[in-house]
C-alpha cells in the first residue's frame, strides 16, 4: 500500500507542472485578449468620423512637370437621396454584389475575409476582396489610397466606429450618395438621371442591378461605352440576388430579358476640369501601373506629380479646337484624331489630346485607347532598323518591281514601279514593294523581334510579310507610336512613356513612384543605327511624303502612314498617321473616322496628318531652343540628291487632292504626295479595330 501511495503521489507531482503551465497559458491568453480588446476599443474611440456629416472628400491635386498645381479632381455638389426613397431592389442589388452580409456584420466581415482569402489562395491570384460597404465608405471619405496594412488597419477601426454611431440604413444612404458611378455621375441620384433619366425611386429591378454592378469599375462597365460588359455585369448582379433569395425565379427571368434602355438625350454636365484627356490618361496609368482603382483616384486626397507641360498641353488643345487644322468632315460625323507628345529623353508625356469636339470626362481617349493599323509608319521599325543592324546602308539598292510571294502581291501607292532604288529613296517616298522584299530577305522574325523591342504589341497572327506595311492584327495608339519613335530620337534607347512621376497620399506618404530615367531605359538598338534612321527620316520631311510636317529651321524627322478604305478604288483612306520628332520632343498624330463605312472615310491626300503634326509641334515648341540631331555615321549618311522615278513635280503642291473626271481613268505616274497612300484593293473586312487586310497598305 505504501508503495502504491508513493507512486500516486509521484504521478501527481509530475502532472502538476503541466497543469500549472496550462493554467498559466490560459490565464495569459485571457489577459492578452482582454488587453488587446481594451487597446482596440481605445483605438476605435480615438477615430474621428465627423467628416461623415460632410461626405465630400479632399480633392486629388495634379501637379505639372515644374511642381505647380495644374488641375484638381474634386466632386461637384452631391444631391443626397433619403434612404426612404431608395428602392428595396436597389439596396438588395448593392448588398448582393458588394457585401452580402452587410446587415449582419459589425463593420468588418470576418467570414467574408476568410472566404476571400481561401478563394484567392486557391486561384493563385486576387479574385475576391474582403472589404465591406462600411469599410469602403471609410476608405473613400477618410483615408489616402495607399495600399498598406497600416491603411487597412485604419479602415477597420473607422468601420467599427461608424457602425457604432450610425445604423445600417444611414451607412447605406451615405455610401450610395457619395460614390462614383462613371460618366460624371457622383451619387445615386445623378447616376439614375445620367443613365436612365428618371428619379431613383422609379428605378426598375434591371436598372438597379445594372447600377449596382458598375460600382466596382464604372469606366470599364459604363453601358454607354461598354454595353455588353455592362449587361453581363447586370446579369451577374441579378443571379447573385436570386442565389441569395432576394428575388424569385420569375422576377429574375423577367429582369434578365429586359433590354437596357439608356437615356439618349444629353444629360451630363461637364465638370470644370482642365486637361480632361491628360487626366484620363493618368487615371488609366495609375490603375495599370500602380494598382489604384478609378475610385482610388477620383475620391480624392492624393497628390499626383506628373510630367505634364501645361504650355504644350494648352497649345495642343488650341490646335484641336481649330477645325481649319483638319480636313472637312462629313455632314453627320466628325473626322476624329488623337495625338501624344512625349519627351524621348525620359519618356515623360508632355501633352495629350484624345479627340475633337465635345467629349465627356472619361470618354474614349484616342491618344491611348485607339487600336488602328499604322501603315507605313511601321517601316522604320519593322524593316529598316533590322536592315541597318544587319549592315545595310541608306545607299544600298533594292528592286521595285512586280513580285509574288506565294499569292501575296504587294503594290505601291498609285500602282507604279520604279526599278532599282536606294533604301533612302524607298523610305523617303514610301515605296511598298522594296520594304516587303527586304523583310522577306531578312526573315519575318527579324521584323517581329524589332517591333517587340520598340514596344509594339504583336501576336502570332502578325508573323506575315504584311508586317512590313503595318498590317497589324490589333493596331496601335498614338502614345505607343510616340514611345517607339522616341528610340530614334534617344540614340537607340526606349524610355517607357508615362504621365505619373510620383503619387503621394494626403499626409505625404509616397504611394507610387516612377523609376528613375537611368533605371527605366531599355536598349533597343545601337546609337549608330538610330542616328542613321534619323538622318533618313529627316529626308522624309525635307523632300518626301512628310514635307507638310516641316518646322522651318528646326530639325525634324518623321514618317507618314496610311491604310486604305476597302472598296474605294484606292481613293479612300481609313487611317492617316504622322509620327515625327525633334531631339527634345516626339509627336504622333492619327486621323480618321471612329467607324468607317461607305460614307465615312478620308478623301484627302496622305499628308493631312503631317499638316496637323506641323501645327501641333510648332505650337508646342514655340519659344523652345532649336536643337540639332547627333551626326550620323559618315559611312551611312545619305546624299542630298536621289533619283525619284516617276516624280510629278506639280503634284507636290500642298492641297493637291484626288481629281474626279474622265482623266482619272487614264494611267498616271505615281504622284509624290500619293506615294504614301495605300495600294490596291483590300480584303473588304471591317477594320475599325485594326484587324483585316494583311500588309497591303502603305
Amino acid at each position: 500500500m505504501d508503495k502504491r501511495s508513493k507512486k500516486k503521489t509521484s504521478h501527481r507531482k509530475r502532472r502538476f507542472p503541466w497543469r500549472a503551465a496550462l493554467i498559466a497559458v490560459i490565464g495569459g491568453g485571457v489577459l492578452l485578449a482582454a488587453g488587446g480588446w481594451t487597446a482596440f476599443r481605445v483605438l476605435v474611440a480615438g477615430q474621428d468620423i465627423a467628416l461623415l456629416e460632410k461626405p465630400l472628400p479632399a480633392p486629388t491635386i495634379i501637379y505639372d512637370d515644374s511642381g505647380k498645381e495644374a488641375t484638381r479632381i474634386a466632386l461637384g455638389t452631391i444631391e443626397p437621396v433619403d434612404y426612404a426613397d431608395l428602392p428595396k431592389q436597389l439596396i438588395d442589388a448593392v448588398v448582393a454584389v458588394e457585401d452580402k452580409r452587410f446587415f449582419d456584420h459589425g463593420g468588418t466581415d470576418v467570414w467574408g475575409i476568410g472566404r476571400a482569402l481561401a478563394v484567392n489562395l486557391t486561384s493563385g491570384k486576387t479574385v475576391q476582396g474582403g472589404s465591406t460597404i462600411t469599410q469602403q465608405l471609410a476608405k473613400n471619405v477618410f483615408l489616402s489610397q495607399e495600399r498598406t496594412w497600416t491603411r487597412k488597419w485604419k479602415e477597420v477601426l473607422l468601420a467599427q466606429k461608424i457602425e457604432e454611431h450610425y445604423d445600417k440604413q444611414q451607412i447605406m444612404d451615405m455610401y450610395l450618395n457619395q460614390i462614383y458611378f462613371g460618366e460624371g455621375a457622383w451619387g445615386i441620384k445623378r447616376a439614375a438621371d445620367v443613365y436612365f433619366g428618371k428619379p431613383v425611386k422609379e428605378l426598375t429591378l434591371s436598372e438597379s442591378a445594372l447600377l449596382a454592378g458598375i460600382i466596382r469599375a464604372p469606366s470599364a462597365l459604363t453601358p454607354f461605352k461598354h454595353p455588353e460588359a455592362a449587361k453581363e455585369r447586370r446579369d451577374t448582379a441579378l443571379r447573385l440576388m436570386k442565389d441569395q433569395g432576394k428575388i424569385d425565379a420569375p422576377a429574375y427571368a423577367a429582369a434578365i430579358r429586359a433590354p437596357i434602355k439608356l437615356r439618349t438625350s444629353e444629360s451630363r454636365t461637364d465638370e470644370a476640369m482642365k486637361y480632361p484627356y491628360y487626366v484620363d490618361a493618368l487615371i488609366r496609368e495609375a490603375s495599370s501601373q500602380y494598382g489604384l482603382s478609378e475610385n482610388d483616384v477620383l475620391h480624392g486626397g492624393l497628390r499626383i506629380y506628373t510630367t505634364l507641360d501645361t504650355k504644350m498641353q494648352e497649345a495642343a488643345e488650341r490646335v484641336y479646337a481649330d477645325d481649319s487644322a483638319f480636313p472637312a468632315s462629313s455632314a453627320d460625323r466628325m473626322i476624329q484624331s488623337g495625338a501624344a507628345l512625349v519627351d524621348p529623353r525620359d519618356g515623360g508625356i508632355k501633352a495629350l489630346v484624345g479627340g475633337r469636339g465635345k467629349q465627356p470626362f472619361r470618354g474614349f481617349n484616342r491618344a491611348v485607347q485607339l487600336k488602328r493599323q499604322p501603315g507605313s509608319a511601321m517601316k522604320p521599325i519593322a524593316v529598316y532598323t533590322p536592315a541597318f543592324e544587319q549592315g545595310y546602308t541608306p545607299e544600298d539598292r533594292l528592286m521595285d518591281e512586280p513580285v509574288d510571294f506565294g499569292g501575296y502581291r504587294p503594290k505601291n501607292a498609285g500602282g507604279g514601279y520604279h526599278g532599282e532604288v536606294s533604301i533612302y529613296d524607298a523610305i523617303v517616298n514610301s515605296y511598298n514593294i522594296p520594304a516587303v522584299e527586304l523583310l522577306n530577305e531578312m526573315g519575318i522574325d527579324a521584323g517581329m523581334d524589332a517591333a517587340k523591342r520598340f514596344g509594339i504589341p504583336l501576336t502570332d497572327a502578325d508573323r506575315t510579310l504584311g508586317l512590313a506595311l503595318g498590317g497589324l492584327q490589333e493596331g496601335v495608339s498614338p502614345l505607343q507610336m510616340a514611345e517607339a519613335f522616341g528610340v530614334f530620337a534617344n540614340d537607340g534607347t526606349r524610355m517607357p512613356a508615362h504621365a505619373i512621376a510620383r503619387i503621394d497620399s494626403a499626409d505625404g506618404a509616397v504611394v507610387a513612384e516612377a523609376p528613375a530615367p537611368a533605371d527605366a531605359g531599355i536598349r533597343v538598338t545601337e546609337p549608330e543605327v538610330a542616328r542613321t534612321m534619323t538622318s533618313v527620316l529627316q529626308g522624309v520631311v525635307r523632300e518626301g511624303t512628310g514635307e507638310l510636317a516641316s518646322l522651318g529651321d528646326r530639325p525634324v524627322a518623321g514618317k507618314t502612314g496610311t491604310t486604305e478604305m476597302p472598296g474605294t478604288g484606292g481613293n479612300g483612306i481609313k487611317d492617316n498617321w504622322f509620327v515625327g520628332y525633334t531631339p527634345q520632343l516626339v509627336g504622333a498624330v492619327w486621323l480618321g473616322y471612329d467607324h468607317t463605312d461607305a460614307s465615312h472615310y478620308l478623301t484627302t491626300t496622305s499628308k493631312a496628318a503631317a499638316a496637323v503634326f506641323q501645327k501641333l509641334m510648332g505650337a508646342a515648341l514655340d519659344g523652345a531652343p532649336v536643337m540639332d540631331f547627333p551626326a550620323p555615321p559618315a559611312s551611312s549618311e545619305p546624299g542630298k540628291k536621289h533619283d525619284e522615278p516617276g516624280k510629278n513635280e506639280d503634284d507636290d503642291k500642298p492641297g493637291k487632292g484626288h481629281g474626279k473626271g474622265p482623266e482619272d481613268d487614264k494611267p498616271k505616274p505615281p504622284k509624290k504626295d500619293d506615294r504614301d497612300k495605300p495600294d490596291g484593293p483590300k480584303h473588304g473586312r471591317d477594320h475599325d479595330k485594326g484587324k483585316g487586310h494583311r500588309g497591303e497598305d502603305d
